[in-house]
């Protein structure tokens, strides 16, 4: 498996070999020896899958209490995943990245716990799937506004569908400082 590093310490996208013939192909979507090997410790307890339709955004969300670390890759199609880092006292803080990850380049993105997660989907549908180092905690549950000027994402796509949830998420600045996460935390 190919790991590439991104700015933003923790995130980290992985590109697994793949192995294909006439027949079709076979590649690993988790293997814990080659992530642990990668910095990526943390025991991964919870599996989502979530299909969206072109144009859907969703996030950015981010767990206070029960943080979530997330491995994130598309079955189907194709999406634009970011991860934000929204760590109180972070010196990336408010910084942002992005990756096309689809069902051709099969690749992954881990995000940390820490760090507010989002996606866009670019194709007609996608099928995105993805393993969670914490349960999924509604209680704890905080998002950032998809469009905050001052995290400045370039999100590939003009007409953006959104839950009413999400489209009132604050800006990032507007969050109070209770409901952020602290740095430094464990990023693996």
């Amino acid at each position: 498996m190919k790991l590439i590093e991104t700015p933003l310490p923790g995130v980290m996208v992985l590109e697994p070999e793949r192995y294909g013939d006439s027949r079709g192909f076979f590649l690993e979507t988790y293997r814990e020896d080659t992530l642990r090997s990668a910095g990526i410790s943390r025991r991964f307890v919870q599996d989502n899958h979530s299909r969206s339709v072109r144009g859907v955004l969703r996030g950015l969300h981010y767990q206070l209490t029960q943080p979530q670390g997330k491995l994130v890759r598309v079955a189907r199609g194709a999406v634009f995943d970011v991860a934000v880092d929204v760590r109180s006292g972070s010196p990336t803080f408010g910084r942002w990245y992005g990756a096309t990850l689809d069902e051709e380049n099969m690749r992954m993105m881990y995000i940390p716990p820490g760090f507010a997660h989002g996606f866009v989907v670019l194709t007609e549908i996608a099928d995105f799937i993805y393993k969670c180092t914490d349960y999924y905690h509604p209680q704890s549950e905080q998002g950032i506004l998809w469009n905050d000027p001052a995290i400045g994402i370039k999100w590939p796509v003009m007409e953006i569908r959104l839950s009413e949830k999400d489209g009132n998420n604050p800006d990032l600045r507007d969050q109070p400082e209770e409901l952020l996460p602290r740095y430094p935390e464990a990023t693996s």
